[in-house]
């Protein structure tokens, strides 16, 4: 676990450099769209996303310096689903990250475009890398397409459109699968296809995926209830306020935790195929397990 503390405060500072440098400047215009995309991507977090995308890389033997830029991409998009997932037609969460969200710290347009802009900038970037050039369309459609309407946005969706009394142990799955596995899939299935990983792999690595969102949600859910606004830097008892129902809801925080560690526990076994070089990646269904933050 000390291992992986290192590399993700590693990536934190390379992954917090790359956006520094590919974000626009706060200039012209457009000045405000810029500065709202800077206050949101540049105020920290744990930056899961980058991390498991260079711990994929490791698995394959492959270096992550070249191609940190398509980290930095995928952040980007995590951090507009963050914008948009606070608006008011949402969660309507006043913080994020410690600090007020983006539409409490500009206004609900600017949080809207800068949401939208951090969305298209990410591909640009993640094109951008000297990768190998069928395998990186490969990874961009992919995350296209889990990014959007086969993944992240279809499960925001799911949710939306399903109330807290319909929802069973199926669908809540299906939803977290969507709005928190996919673009944890993205990370990990991303970095594969420009590895050049074989169809075993993928499926192996898919499923890894998803499990280990699993987790993350259910313990995530679990902490909107238990956790410390302090060290969520968020505001905690928004599933209740809005009504959503989870796990923590449907099964209590204690065997909520019993399900994530179940997740956890299949992820991990999904990399029985891989060497020690996949590590790091066994490392964070436990650390995401075991969080308070």
């Amino acid at each position: 676990m000390n291992e992986l503390k290192a590399f993700l405060l590693q990536i934190e500072k390379e992954v917090e450099a790359e956006l520094n440098r590919l974000l626009p400047a706060e200039e012209g215009l457009e000045k405000r769209l810029y500065s709202a995309m800077r206050y949101s991507c540049l105020a920290g977090g744990k930056r899961l996303r980058p991390a498991l995308f260079a711990a994929t890389l490791a698995a394959f033997g492959q270096e992550r310096r070249d191609w940190m830029p398509f980290a930095a991409g995928l952040e980007m998009i995590h951090t507009y689903s963050l914008i948009h997932d606070d608006l008011p037609a949402m969660d309507d969460d006043d913080l994020r990250r410690g600090r007020p969200s983006c539409h409490r710290a500009y206004d609900e347009a600017t949080a809207i475009l800068a949401g939208d802009a951090l969305l298209t900038h990410a591909f640009a970037v993640m094109l951008s890398i000297p990768a190998e050039p069928s395998r990186l369309c490969r990874a961009v459609a992919l995350v296209s397409r889990l990014a959007g309407c086969g993944g992240m946005v279809a499960g925001q969706a799911a949710e939306l459109a399903s109330p807290p009394e319909s929802i069973d142990r199926q669908r809540l799955d299906s939803i977290y699968q969507g709005k928190t596995g996919a673009l944890l899939a993205c990370a990990v299935l991303s970095a594969a296809h420009l590895c050049g990983a074989d169809e075993q792999q993928l499926q192996d690595l898919e499923i890894y995926s998803y499990q280990s969102g699993r987790a993350f949600q259910i313990i995530d859910d679990v902490l909107d209830v238990q956790g410390d606004a302090a060290l969520l830097g968020k505001t905690i008892g928004s599933d209740a306020k809005n009504a959503t129902l989870t796990y923590a809801g449907l099964l209590g925080c204690e065997k909520a935790r019993e399900e994530a560690r179940r997740s956890a526990e299949l992820a991990v076994d999904a990399l029985r195929g891989f060497d020690e070089g996949a590590d790091l990646l066994r490392g964070f269904p436990e650390f995401f397990v075991s969080r308070d933050r």
